[in-house]
């Protein structure tokens, strides 16, 4: 039977960083991997923002994200969605993306065997939590940045992005947004949190912006203990 998991901070200091290529629907698709411990109960993606915009995986904020998850042993893929770096294929405009979440997931299951969370920035966690809650590997969701504010597609068209599927995401779900950030006003946030189905939590980290800037140690920090009260207490059958 399942038990819970008690989560603590591990030393992945000098864990090893893996350069890999995935297989994805519209051609490989650029990953890095930061290894986890032999111990890791969950295995982890973290998505990044808007392309056309200079988002990557080497974005501050995703890189963040990656270390508050893999100080708990948990092994974290970032990846270059399609017609990014060295990733094939075309930007599709949040369509095919998509699916490029969804090829991340599978290699994660098929590399680990774990149960999965998912995170994702700004355009990442538009795309990739209509991925992620949908997919029943996935145990835990969360949004950085998420943008409930119009945003630009490319130089001309805006972009909405719709989030009514949370209605009917009964996984644990973690919100972060900067208080300052154009993309993500409160109001707006709020409508989404009230939509959600539960679990979920919304954290707005004064003085921040889109970006974290000066607030990405509280960025780091607000998602470890949320990962620490919220997987502790979820049955995983690798305790």
């Amino acid at each position: 039977m399942a038990q819970s998991c008690n989560l603590d901070l591990v030393n992945t200091q000098n864990s090893t960083i893996r350069s890999l290529f995935l297989e994805g629907p519209a051609g490989r698709l650029e990953a890095l991997l930061n290894a986890g411990s032999e111990s890791a109960t969950y295995a982890a993606v973290v998505c990044h923002p808007h392309p056309l915009f200079g988002g990557t995986l080497h974005n501050k904020v995703v890189f963040h994200t990656m270390k508050a998850l893999n100080s708990f042993g948990f092994p974290v893929l970032r990846f270059n969605f399609r017609g990014t770096g060295l990733s094939q294929g075309e930007h599709d405009q949040g369509r095919g993306e998509i699916d490029d979440v969804g090829a991340a997931l599978d290699w994660l299951n098929a590399e680990f065997h774990l149960p999965l969370v998912f995170a994702g920035f700004s355009f990442g966690a538009a795309v990739g939590l209509r991925a992620a809650c949908s997919d029943m590997r996935v145990k835990a969701l969360i949004g950085v940045g998420t943008p409930v504010g119009p945003v630009a597609a490319d130089a001309e068209t805006p972009r909405t992005y719709t989030f009514d599927f949370m209605e009917d995401c009964a996984k644990p779900k973690l919100f972060v947004s900067g208080a300052r950030d154009p993309f993500g006003p409160r109001a707006k946030l709020e409508a989404l949190i009230a939509l959600a189905a539960k679990p979920k939590k919304l954290v707005v980290i004064d003085g921040a912006d889109h970006f974290f800037e000066g607030r990405l140690r509280e960025l780091k920090e607000t998602i470890e203990g949320w990962v620490k009260e919220t997987l502790s207490s979820e049955p995983s059958a690798t305790c």
